[in-house]
């Protein structure tokens, strides 16, 4: 439709950042301290990182733990999750919230940002920008719940909730 406004004509400018949330609710506390242990052992370099992941679909480069400094006071609050660093700055995040009475709860959060189109001037969208959400994360998250091995840890083989 010509002259048509919204987010495909934004991305087609700008490029697309799609984010995903994938939570494995009521799980095994220790269990899941024990995945990501594991995690800050290989952040820390104690563990290999994998040399494949997702079938080669995407190409880790780093893990680390990473900690938020308050941008007012400048309070650190460290051991804030474990980060998977992907070529071209796809990244993957595992955090852990409460070991309560039910159990606790794995969240992976998920991004990647897709550029527009070669100048950006386009009209419309280009094909790889109109992608679902979930299709195009699925390479990253498949990387991120092996190198995590996340169904080992929890049996859980797909998430609770997913946002």
């Amino acid at each position: 439709v010509p002259g048509r406004v919204g987010p495909p004509r934004h991305w087609a400018r700008y490029g697309r950042n799609y984010y995903t949330r994938h939570d494995y609710e009521e799980c095994d506390g220790a269990q899941c301290k024990a995945m990501m242990k594991r995690l800050a052992a290989m952040a820390a370099g104690d563990e290999a990182l994998p040399d494949t992941v997702a079938d080669g679909q995407v190409k880790l480069e780093a893990v680390d733990e990473f900690s938020y400094t308050d941008p007012v006071d400048g309070s650190v609050a460290t051991k804030q999750g474990v980060r998977c660093l992907f070529e071209g700055g796809a990244r993957a995040v595992f955090r852990l919230s409460g070991t309560g009475s039910v159990g606790a709860t794995v969240r992976l959060y998920v991004e990647k940002y897709v550029a527009p189109p070669e100048g950006g001037e386009a009209e419309e969208a280009s094909p790889q920008l109109l992608v679902a959400t979930q299709e195009a994360l699925a390479p990253v998250v498949k990387a991120a719940l092996e190198i995590a091995d996340l169904e080992s840890f929890t049996g859980r083989d797909a998430p609770t909730v997913i946002t």
